[in-house]
């Protein structure tokens, strides 16, 4: 289990060593994709951002989510048809789970060996040199599910 704000404190600390300022429209973006599950689309985060600094632009959001992405700081999500999604709880691949009705995704918390051994055994079998990988489980959560 993530513990929020030692993310935050993680996240904050090596944004000033690489010379960024904290500004508090960034404090709120950080805490957004610390403390939120549901994978955030720049939109959404925006919105929330808003509710504390009404004149914080798009622009300011899109450029704090691109230095963090740089950084290896959040995990940027894409699937067809949506909006990119992003997680700054967990910044390192790891499973999903998408609902194809709402959208929502989740993180499959999962200590599964296999899993964390994949990459190298596809990269020792194929030859390529592994950079990133997703897997993604795509279904029907259980709150739709009730309202079928």
């Amino acid at each position: 289990m993530i513990d929020p704000q030692a993310r935050l404190d993680e996240m904050v600390t090596k944004l000033r060593d690489r010379g960024h300022r904290i500004t508090p429209q960034r404090m709120v973006v950080l805490k957004v994709l610390v403390s939120n599950k549901e994978h955030p689309t720049v939109e959404q985060i925006h919105s929330r951002v808003k509710e504390d600094f009404p004149m914080t632009s798009l622009a300011t959001v899109y450029k704090t989510v691109a230095v963090l992405k740089e950084m290896g700081e959040i995990l940027e999500l894409g699937f067809s048809g949506d909006c990119k999604r992003y997680d700054g709880r967990y910044p390192h691949p790891h499973p999903h789970l998408v609902c194809i009705k709402c959208r929502s995704i989740i993180d499959l918390d999962l200590d599964i060996p296999v899993l964390s051994e994949l990459p190298q055994e596809v990269a020792q079998m194929t030859g390529y040199q592994i950079l990133s990988h997703q897997l993604n489980f795509f279904g029907i959560c259980p709150r739709c599910q009730e309202s079928e």
